[in-house]
C-alpha cells in the first residue's frame, strides 16, 4: 500500500503530521491493506490564519485493484480528530465495498 500524503502550505509540522497519518492508516486498514494500490490524503486548513471550529479538513482517496477510487472526508477543530474521522468512514466504506465484492463470488 503507497501512502501520499499532501498538505497546504498553513499546515505546521509537516514531518510530524505525515509519520502521524501513515500510523493512523496502518493500524486502521491493515487488514484490508493488501487489496489497496494506494492511498493518498489531503489535509487542509480551510481558514488558515483564522481559528474556528471544524476548519481542518482531511480528504482520504484510496484505489483498489480494479475498481474505482473511493473516498471519504471529514471535518474537525485538529488535524489528528480530522484524519482519524477521516480514516474511520474510510474503513466502514472500504468495509462496505468488500464486502459487496466478496458476497458475489
Amino acid at each position: 500500500m503507497q501512502i501520499q500524503v499532501n498538505t497546504d502550505n498553513t499546515i505546521a509540522g509537516r514531518e510530524d503530521v505525515v509519520r502521524f497519518v501513515e500510523t493512523v492508516l496502518e493500524s486502521k486498514l491493515g487488514p484490508v491493506s493488501g487489496q489497496i494500490t494506494r492511498i493518498e490524503v489531503h489535509l487542509q486548513d480551510q481558514n488558515a490564519e483564522k481559528s474556528g471550529p471544524d476548519d481542518k479538513r482531511c480528504m482520504v482517496e484510496a484505489r483498489l485493484e480494479g475498481r474505482q477510487p473511493v473516498t471519504a472526508t471529514n471535518t474537525a477543530d485538529t488535524i489528528q480528530s480530522a484524519v482519524t474521522g477521516a480514516v474511520d468512514k474510510m474503513r466502514n466504506i472500504l468495509d462496505r465495498e468488500l464486502g459487496k465484492q466478496r458476497a458475489r463470488r
